[in-house]
């Protein structure tokens, strides 16, 4: 098992990303949270088997959605506890 806690950064918050994410969280098999942070950031949390997230997180940036990214943070963290499916954090 393999979490990430993601921070990206650009123009990420007013165009969709949040939505975006989510509907490709859906062709995987991953679970985990993207959320828009005060400072104009976007976290995601994503966990599941490493090659699944390690695929996430590639569509991400070939998605419609690189255009808008431009740099993106990932570490690995400790998976949280509870973490089921994959949601937005309003």
């Amino acid at each position: 098992m393999k979490t990430l806690r993601v921070h990206y950064e650009g123009r990420v918050q007013g165009v969709g990303f949040r939505y975006t994410v989510k509907n490709l969280a859906r062709e995987f098999e991953v679970s985990g949270t993207v959320a828009n942070l005060p400072d104009g950031r976007v976290e995601l949390l994503a966990s599941g088997d490493p090659d699944e997230v390690d695929a996430f997180l590639k569509a991400i940036r070939t998605s419609a959605l690189a255009g808008h990214i431009t740099l993106e943070s990932p570490r690995e963290i400790a998976r949280p506890t509870g973490l089921r499916g994959f949601s937005i954090v309003p």
